[in-house]
């Protein structure tokens, strides 16, 4: 147990209590009214598996409100470093020398030597990261698809090999925990994994993931967090909001994801992508 005091004191430095809500109202409003030139389409082979939807427990919000998720698509595995280089190949506005500052930060593919060279010795097939929000989103434009939503995503992630809902496990925490505690697991190629229950690869093993609404939870009337006060958004008190306080591992990433700017890049945040069915609008 010990070692989960120093992992929910960095989730809780990561919810900084520096953050206002027009800070945060700020960046949404961001993300929402810029967009970058057209993007060029491109095709890469990845497999997209079926996810059926039904209804999860949010890890915050009241702890008898259940969110429904509609049936989607995911991608199988993140989305690789070789795929990225044919995306900034197709579009040069996404490469390193020239991407504009509003729309990723100075550590943007911090390791590529040059716009189209991979780091040195780094695997084609591993998950590519130092990539911004903005990135991810048109990189999934340029595919035909989208970033997978904060709750699809949960979604897909309560599932251990064996069951689609393994939240209530004693070890699915302890074993995503120290997954995440293991170092430059990043650099390592997509689907050398067992895949989940669904048949999705590298949920923890790998990169941490972008999603389309990764700061929802921080605005003020959400539905699953608009009971609560702004300070509990941003603090570390947030953790008493908990639906399901002995997950540790959804706690660091939530901790993540409020602690993120759109045009942020971190050495092992990637991304995967999603796309709807025709079921959705059923």
């Amino acid at each position: 147990m010990y070692k989960y005091f120093g992992i929910i004191s960095l989730a809780f430095i990561l919810f900084s209590c520096s953050k206002s809500k027009e800070e945060t109202s700020a960046s949404v409003a961001m993300n929402e009214s810029r967009e970058p030139d057209t993007i060029q389409p491109i095709t890469v082979d990845v497999k997209m598996v079926y996810i059926p939807g039904g209804e999860y427990l949010p890890f915050y919000g009241e702890d008898t409100v259940l969110v429904e998720v509609k049936p989607f698509m995911i991608d199988e595995r993140p989305v690789t470093n070789k795929e990225f280089l044919s995306f900034v190949k197709a579009n040069p506005q996404w490469r390193k020398s020239v991407v504009k500052r509003i729309y990723a930060d100075s550590n943007y593919l911090k390791l590529w030597p040059s716009d189209l060279e991979l780091p040195i010795g780094a695997d084609p097939d591993a998950p590519v990261c130092n990539v911004s929000w903005f990135a991810a989103k048109w990189f999934a434009e340029s595919v035909g698809k989208r970033l997978p939503t904060l709750d699809e995503w949960e979604f897909v992630a309560m599932a251990d090999a064996d069951t689609p809902n393994a939240r209530r496990k004693p070890a699915y925490s302890d074993y995503i925990v120290d997954l995440y505690l293991i170092k430059n697991k990043h650099l390592n190629p997509v689907k050398q994994s067992p895949p989940n229950y669904w048949g999705v690869y590298n949920m923890f093993d790998l990169v941490w993931e972008w999603t389309d609404d990764f700061n929802s939870i921080m605005v003020t009337g959400d539905s699953r967090t608009g009971q609560y006060d702004d300070k509990g958004l941003f603090c570390a008190g947030a953790a008493t909001n908990s639906t399901d306080v002995m997950n540790y591992a959804a706690f660091m990433r939530f901790g993540l994801r409020t602690s993120l700017k759109a045009h942020y890049t971190v050495a092992n945040l990637g991304f995967r992508c999603a796309k709807d069915t025709s079921l959705n609008n059923n």
